[in-house]
């Protein structure tokens, strides 16, 4: 029987997960996309194969979301908002009883630090309530970590080590642009980075190092090219260590192009990256913020975006009492994603994802109530949807690196 879903997010992911939820009709049966701005929803429900409601909610506000659940009454919240409104999205699914899905975890908005604890606390509440939370149904995090939880389950006996790699080989020909929220891009690849480093059978720790200070150079596969990875923290790292003790050490590596760097470091040393409010003419603004209102919009890159993004996890452990080592990957065309939905890959890399998320949990595969993150289930239905609705994945043993 086809479910009820509310969508809160208008951005290009948002897009992505929405039309990709109106493809399936017997599993989202009605759809509502809800956005501060609705005229940004109603601009993607124009592009559905099938009508979809739209309406407005400040979606910081947990009265006003509590309101529209109550109003629309879905069987589940699919939050593709900013990461500062989990909270108020998740406290608004405590109070209605409904089921709650997000693609990345909580962040203050004063403190540019995202971790799981805020989210982590919520397990005996929404437990007691009888609804479930499934938590970093995205890309990474979200499909790397089911990768991670496939590979346990049939390619090792123990995993030692992940190196989770996240390229993207696309240009957008512009001179300086992010290819999600800006804001959110920035605060990431601007903090502090994160490496887990752990003995077996003995606590481990993450290991704070600066921003951007180990690279070295990648080959993907498939002909996607030579990259550049630079180590940085990502959330999906602080899960996977807790939910397989065996991992020793856990990476995450991302690549960038020399004139992305070089751009973000002037903004960076002429202040345009503080996330604390000065004074301008009398007005108290955020130096990031406003510099994301001047950059291009990230929903906009799609039609000039070309290449192919490569996003996978590297893992060593052992298998048979035998040293093994796996490589499980994905490669998605920014152009095939915007011919079938409007949106480059990275957009595309994540919505699905979210979508597929929101089916494994209609569905009942993954449902249970409490707060969960994408490994704590069996790997395997999530894996046979990403091949086919549009992310198909490959698995080897990886070039050197």
């Amino acid at each position: 029987m086809a479910k009820k879903v509310l969508i809160i997010g208008a951005g290009g992911v948002s897009q992505v997960a929405t039309l990709k939820c109106a493809m399936l009709p017997e599993v989202f049966g009605e759809i509502t996309l809800a956005s501060r701005t609705e005229s940004k929803c109603k601009a993607i429900a124009a592009r559905a194969n099938r009508p979809i409601k739209t309406a407005q909610v400040d979606a910081d506000d947990a009265r006003q979301v509590a309101e529209l659940i109550r109003a629309e009454k879905p069987d589940l919240v699919m939050n593709i908002a900013l990461p500062y409104q989990d909270l108020p999205i998740m406290d608004a699914c405590l109070e209605t009883g409904v089921d709650y899905l997000d693609t990345a975890n909580y962040e203050p908005r004063e403190t540019a630090k995202f971790e799981y604890s805020w989210q982590w606390a919520y397990r005996e509440r929404f437990a007691a309530k009888g609804i479930c939370a499934l938590l970093g149904s995205g890309f990474d995090p979200g499909a790397t970590n089911v990768f991670t939880a496939w590979m346990a389950k049939h390619l090792f006996d123990e995993i030692e080590t992940i190196d989770i790699v996240d390229v993207n080989g696309g240009n957008h020909g512009k001179a300086f642009a992010t290819n999600f929220n800006p804001e959110i891009n920035i605060r990431e690849v601007s903090a502090k980075c994160r490496h887990w480093e752990g003995l077996y059978g003995k606590d481990g720790k993450f290991v704070e190092t600066d921003p951007m200070s180990m690279h070295k150079s990648f080959e993907c596969p498939d002909g996607v090219g030579t990259y550049e990875i630079y180590r940085m923290y990502h959330e999906e790292m602080e899960s996977l260590v807790q939910n397989f003790p065996t991992i020793k050490r856990a990476q995450f590596w991302m690549s960038f192009s020399p004139s992305y760097l070089n751009h973000l470091q002037v903004l960076k040393d002429v202040g345009m990256t503080r996330i604390d409010p000065i004074v301008y003419n009398g007005v108290e603004i955020v130096p990031l913020q406003f510099l994301k209102a001047v950059l291009p919009e990230p929903s906009t890159l799609g039609s000039t975006t070309k290449g192919k993004t490569c996003i996978g996890v590297i893992a060593e452990g052992t298998k048979d009492g035998k040293r093994k080592r796996a490589y499980v990957y994905q490669v998605c065309d920014h152009e095939e994603s915007f011919r079938e939905v409007g949106s480059q890959a990275i957009s595309y890399t994540t919505g699905v994802p979210a979508m597929i998320g929101a089916k494994m949990v209609l569905e009942g595969k993954w449902r249970k109530p409490g707060v969960w993150n994408m490994e704590n289930f069996d790997p395997d239905p999530f894996m046979d949807d990403l091949n086919k609705y549009g992310l198909p994945w490959k698995v080897q043993d990886p070039t050197e690196y």
